[in-house]
């Protein structure tokens, strides 16, 4: 199977772009994903900037209606968050705008999904900020309800703090089954494990290999435990990889990172982030997000697409 490759969007910050135009510049961005032959792009679902990409007063749009509008602007890449944090929506109701987001877009909608993390938000928007094990627990009640709004007609589901009562959804999916689950994150002995239940796609941040090796082993653990096949699901890993044309125009593209995210990131040609990428498909992971905030240009973008051109065409020729 040929390397999933997914484009993110981590800000919604350009140099001197008005409010006015700020969605265009996105579109653009969007648009350029998907002639450079990415499958995905995903926007943040935040509502502050987060810590290490920027300041907290930065734009963020919110995800769901962005994604509808890029939506109308794409043909065939698909569209969904890196992630939507359980405690953000009613279940029920990000279901149900989900699966407009998959009419609208005519069967390209993800869902991406996960426990929710970033507590100055909750204070700020007034949402509770419920311990660790409860967003869990959360998560899956909300990862059952979503599967069961795609998949049935009039369906029930009674859990510890959500409920629906023979919830409609119309119109339904455009993609049978409904569109595919993304559960964000790597809790080896909760996230995994609802991963393995309920999820068609597996994201980890990239860090050691060999401990991403550990972690897809313990998934495959939880797999045998539940009596899913793992090949079923794809992981993915986000790298940040700075693509650039040479060590110049990688040290300037580095400079643009805060520290914090140029302590993560490493600068590579196109030739050598094939390699760092053809380490990873070997180790068995068969999808990557490029997730760093100086890939936001659409030469950048281009540039991205020679390295998707390279990955796909080396695994032809293999």
């Amino acid at each position: 199977m040929a390397a999933f490759f997914g484009f993110h969007m981590p800000t919604f910050t350009f140099s001197r772009v008005p409010n006015d135009r700020l969605f265009d510049r996105v579109a653009e961005n969007a648009k350029a994903a998907e002639n450079a032959g990415f499958d995905l792009v995903t926007v943040m679902d935040h509502f502050y900037q987060i810590r290490g990409i920027g300041p907290e007063t930065e734009p963020m749009m919110e995800a769901y209606t962005t994604l509808s509008a890029l939506a109308t602007q794409t043909s065939r890449i698909k569209l969904g968050t890196l992630v939507t944090g359980v405690t953000y929506r009613n279940p029920a109701l990000l279901a149900k705008m989900v699966t407009t987001l998959d009419v609208i877009s005519k069967g390209r909608a993800i869902l991406g999904i996960g426990a929710a993390w970033n507590e100055d938000e909750h204070i700020g928007y007034g949402f509770e900020f419920p311990p660790i094990k409860e967003r869990m627990d959360r998560l899956g009640e909300a990862l059952t309800i979503a599967k069961l709004m795609f998949t049935q007609d009039r369906p029930s589901f009674e859990g510890k703090y959500y409920r629906i009562n023979r919830a409609l959804n119309v119109p339904r999916p455009v993609q049978p089954g409904g569109p595919k689950i993304l559960v964000g994150g790597g809790g080896e002995r909760r996230t995994l494990r609802l991963l393995a239940e309920h999820g068609d796609i597996g994201h980890w941040f990239g860090g050691n290999l060999e401990d991403l090796k550990r972690k897809k082993k313990v998934f495959e653990e939880h797999c045998a435990a539940v009596n899913r096949d793992p090949s079923e699901v794809l992981l993915t890993v986000g790298l940040t990889l700075v693509l650039a044309e040479n060590e110049k125009d990688a040290k300037a593209l580095m400079d643009g990172l805060t520290p914090e995210r140029r302590a993560m990131a490493r600068t590579a040609t196109v030739a050598q982030a094939a390699e760092v990428v053809r380490e990873y498909t070997d180790a068995g992971f068969g999808g990557f997000t490029f997730n760093n905030n100086v890939l936001q240009t659409t030469e950048s973008i281009a540039l991205a697409g020679e390295l998707i051109e390279v990955v796909r065409g080396s695994a032809v020729a293999a």
